[in-house]
């Protein structure tokens, strides 16, 4: 378990390779291993990038995920003795994508190509207690109020009104855009 206290801004995107077929095993188990050994501050997220694809079959449309990158992990990490011991050792993982596999953060405009959004502080538009409509996810079409802002991890806490009723949303800072008055 991590002793000091970690600025979570110094944390960076690394990518690690996995056996085929393994990347949500992969992102499981280091999720639960990170919750369990209180490494949060070290360990903050875990992607598998993904797109929809809607397949259609006569009338019937079914979305599906596909991987954009199978066989690929992307974490954002401080990377110390520690946690490379804890991603290098998970079951599935081949090792951490650089020279000699020597792990090397990827770059901003990296992770944009690779179809991450890296959402910076001045990115965020709106701030707590200003208006929002869903562009995209589940309750797109609906509008409600910003209670909470993370953008460490990318997240707004929204309260959407659904049904006469305020319903509370975590929601990617990409779901959501500013009410423009």
């Amino acid at each position: 378990m991590a002793d000091a206290a970690y600025d979570s801004s110094e944390a960076k995107w690394y990518v690690v390779h996995t056996y085929s077929g393994y990347e949500n095993k992969v992102k499981d188990t280091i999720e639960k291993y990170v919750e369990n050994h209180q490494m949060g501050d070290l360990i903050s997220e875990v992607l598998i990038p993904t797109e929809d694809i809607v397949e259609k079959n006569g009338d019937v449309e079914k979305v599906k995920k596909s991987k954009l990158f199978p066989g690929y992990v992307i974490l954002k990490m401080i990377m110390n003795a520690e946690t490379w011991y804890v991603v290098r050792n998970t079951r599935g993982v081949t090792g951490f994508v650089g020279p000699a596999s020597k792990p090397v953060p990827l770059t901003a405009e990296e992770m944009e190509r690779m179809g991450v959004a890296v959402t910076r502080k001045a990115d965020v538009k709106f701030k707590v207690g200003d208006e929002v409509n869903v562009i995209a996810g589940p309750m797109e079409g609906f509008s409600g109020k910003v209670t909470a802002i993370d953008t460490d991890r990318h997240k707004v806490h929204v309260s959407v009104s659904m049904f006469n009723r305020s319903t509370p949303a975590e929601l990617d800072l990409s779901q959501v855009e500013a009410v423009e008055y």
